[in-house]
């Protein structure tokens, strides 16, 4: 079992702490997404989804310097201060509270676009069916076949 400096759990809380800081604007993010989602304002949504993209580069980035840590025993590590451990360790629940929330909301995001989808889907459906039907009407061997005749011949 290998102990940890001081200053090794220092740049952890750091990491946790950002990782906190990262969640909490991707959380954020949620909201406004689903709305514009609803709104079908997808010009706006792509701009959120870029800076949502964004910030899952710099938590994929914060996870790999927090991947040291993983397999420390948490027990061995040297801090500070008891209120800095617990500190830490608050702010890696909040982090694990705020993934439950993003989840939550990208699953909503997600269902109200498949109910969109499908809504677009039926519009569609039913406007190529009325293209059809107009398109039946004006075919050039319908009228041809339909027209009376009322000439006379003598």
């Amino acid at each position: 079992m290998t102990t940890t400096t001081a200053s090794e759990t220092d740049l952890l809380a750091q990491l946790i702490g950002r990782k906190r800081d990262c969640l909490v604007q991707l959380r954020d993010l949620g909201p406004r997404q689903l709305a514009l989602v609803r709104e079908g304002s997808m010009t706006t949504l792509l701009d959120l989804l870029s800076a949502k993209q964004r910030l899952l580069w710099e938590l994929q980035k914060l996870e790999r310097q927090l991947d040291p840590f993983r397999g420390q025993e948490p027990a061995a590590r040297r801090w500070p201060t008891a209120q800095a451990r617990q500190q830490t360790a608050r702010q890696l629940a909040e982090c694990e509270a705020l993934l439950v929330e993003i989840v939550e909301h990208d699953k909503q995001s997600e269902e109200e676009l498949i109910r969109r989808r499908q809504q677009t889907a039926i519009r569609l459906q039913g406007v190529h069916a009325a293209s059809r039907a107009r398109g039946a009407y004006l075919a050039p061997g319908r009228n041809a076949s339909s027209r009376l005749d009322l000439s006379s011949e003598k």
